[in-house]
């Protein structure tokens, strides 16, 4: 395990309080498989299933109020994409800093603070009489998504002995697309609507505004669920040396999975003699003594991952997230404006995406030219077909985890790596040639669900290589340069298809062949 190369945290005052973590996580992960997977392990993915859909509303929500909000908010074209990509912004500002922070003080505590604020946030969004304080909000949704992010995905993580990790790892990166078909039917089933509620004068609330309400419904009960029943990682308290409440977390682990009662619990003793009395010491200092030490106890164990060969590994699969983000996140924001111009400029014919695209882009640079300031906005919902191509996609998606799940410890991740890195180089170089409807939905639906797998194997390897200490931090780091590559890939994709149809594809075909090269210098195996 990555954990046995843990650096020292602190230096304790006393000689036998002097305990080598290392060891502990030897213990542990033996603890875990006692433990085995059960109803905890259930409990667990089914909170964070809720925490899943409610993080990836941040960012799938405003491509689907756009059509309906349009004439209220009064947004133009430009607005449209800054409203698009402000949670991304808002994700960067944080991602790092949550990340050390998690790492240092808990995941728990960023989880719960994390998706509490964004319910805050999205109360906030869905009562928004004007543009700019929606898109405030949305900022602020992309702050606490990205602390909430990265401390849950470990959270669940350090839960899991190494023989099982990987698998949960996957199967908690698949509600991703569950996540999508369900906010796909909520927005079918709420935007189609015509609701309007007008409160005194002071507040006018229309169908997305009743939208944005119900879907933040999600976030504070995955705050309320992480609060109530999922307790603190054992692995993180063990860094911190807090061995007493690691090891009843474990005992209530083993008697919710197995059913057995405490008393057969296979190490009833563990760490009892190793017991330092941090937390009592800790309770006479100044709390903010206390505070200052954390954060140098965080800094010193952050100092492994600037050192060869975790600071290599550490750029490469930053580069990597840049490029698979950048790719899937065009493909997937993207596809509703897509579909809905094959929807107007299909023509039965043999014409294909490209012919369909250059069209468009043609008639609005004639529409551009030629509009009046007389033009009055009307409002174009979205037709039936943009949702259910979009829940089609999404159950796509979930295909390549169960493959990719029974496979991924025989194979390897790095195997499996190459092999979906060249499957979508060869689905993103041909989709702009589909000529029907149907080609078009086939070939997105699997471009996006094998680059999702390419995005949880990418990150499964960060949990793999990096130890408990700065687990957290390297997520976030990666998560940044993913993000990067979102918000820079969004922009260059209107610019390149303003040259031709064929310049984005071939662009993004391009990035995807580079994670395959990245893909073969990467470990087979942690060390």
């Amino acid at each position: 395990m990555s954990d046995l190369n843990l650096p020292a945290l602190a230096e304790v005052g006393k000689r036998n309080n002097d305990i080598k973590t290392p060891i502990a996580m030897q213990e542990i992960n033996e603890a875990y498989i006692a433990c085995g997977f059960g109803w905890f392990h259930i409990r667990l993915l089914a909170i964070s299933f809720v925490g899943f859909v409610a993080g990836v509303l941040v960012s799938n929500s405003t491509a689907y109020l756009l059509p309906s909000a349009e004439c209220d908010l009064n947004m133009s074209l430009v607005q449209k994409g800054l409203l698009n990509a402000i949670p991304y912004s808002g994700m960067l500002l944080s991602t790092v800093i949550a990340g050390f922070l998690t790492d240092t003080f808990g995941r728990k505590t960023f989880v719960t603070l994390g998706f509490g604020g964004m319910f805050i946030f999205m109360f906030i969004s869905a009562s928004s009489q004007t543009y700019e304080v929606l898109i405030t909000a949305k900022f602020f949704e992309g702050i606490l998504f990205a602390t909430s992010f990265s401390a849950a995905v470990t959270l669940t993580t350090e839960y899991c002995h190494n023989r099982i990790r990987d698998q949960v790892f996957l199967c908690q990166s698949s509600f991703a697309a569950i996540a999508q078909i369900i906010i796909a039917a909520m927005s079918f089933a709420i935007l189609m609507n015509d609701w309007k509620f007008n409160l005194g004068g002071f507040l006018e609330l229309n169908t997305w505004n009743f939208y944005l309400y119900l879907m933040s419904l999600w976030s504070v009960s995955a705050c309320l669920l992480y609060t109530i029943f999922i307790p603190e990682s054992p692995k993180y308290l063990i860094t911190q040396k807090k061995f007493n409440e690691a090891r009843n977390i474990l005992i209530k682990m083993y008697t919710m999975n197995t059913g057995k009662p405490e008393n057969t619990f296979p190490y009833p003793n563990l760490w009892k003699d190793k017991l330092p009395q941090q937390v009592e010491e800790a309770s006479k200092e100044n709390l903010c003594k206390a505070f200052k030490h954390q954060i140098v106890v965080g800094l010193r164990n952050v100092k492994p991952m600037f050192r060869r060969p975790l600071v290599l590994y550490l750029l490469m699969i930053s580069f990597s997230q840049f490029l698979i983000m950048g790719v899937y996140n065009v493909l997937r924001l993207w596809y509703p404006q897509l579909s809905t111009i094959v929807e107007h400029y299909s023509t039965g014919t043999n014409s294909n995406l490209c012919s369909m695209l250059d069209a468009y882009t043609a008639d609005l640079k004639t529409a551009v030219t030629n509009s009046s300031s007389s033009d009055v906005c009307v409002v174009t919902p979205s037709g039936a077909e943009t949702y259910i191509n979009s829940m089609i996609i999404g159950c796509v998606c979930l295909l390549p985890y169960f493959v990719s799940g029974v496979i991924v410890n025989r194979v390897g991740k790095k195997p499996l790596l190459i092999a979906a890195g060249v499957i979508t180089t060869a689905i993103t170089l041909s989709v702009q040639w589909a000529n029907s409807k149907a080609a078009i939905v086939s070939l997105f639906a699997i471009d996006t669900a094998v680059g999702q797998v390419l995005l949880s194997l990418n990150q499964a390897l960060t949990v793999e290589l990096f130890p408990t200490t700065t687990r957290t931090l390297a997520i976030s780091m990666i998560m940044v340069a993913g993000r990067i590559g979102t918000l820079t890939a969004n922009v260059a994709f209107p610019v390149l298809l303003d040259m031709g149809c064929g310049v984005p594809f071939f662009t993004l075909t391009g990035m995807v062949m580079c994670v395959t090269a990245i893909s073969l210098f990467l470990p087979s195996a942690k060390k």
